[in-house]
């Protein structure tokens, strides 16, 4: 019954997800994905603490590909977010370099 009930759930959060993407402007895209992109070093800091932990070795496998993974994501989200507001300084005229 469990695995039946997590199914489920993640495949209500799958749809939901993608419906709410769907609703988005095209404008808003880039700063939605790189808040969420810095809410990734939640997990950073989760997967900090199963990679240190002494309990199972496949725990410590799994724990340190996923801070390999939230710190891709994170700093991704934060060159995304740099970029992003590039787009929105003033450019320096030719001549003042």
């Amino acid at each position: 019954m469990e695995i039946v009930f997590l199914a489920f759930i993640l495949i209500l959060s799958i749809f939901l997800g993608f419906e709410l993407i769907n609703k988005v402007p095209a404008t808003l895209h880039t700063p939605l994905m790189s808040g969420s992109n810095a809410i990734s070093g939640i997990t950073l800091i989760g997967a900090i603490v199963s990679a240190g932990s002494e309990h199972e070795f496949i725990a410590t496998v799994l724990g340190t590909a996923a801070v390999a993974f939230a710190s891709i994501n994170v700093v991704g989200g934060y060159l995304v977010t740099d970029r992003m507001l590039g787009m929105f300084r003033k450019k320096k005229a030719e001549g003042n370099k």
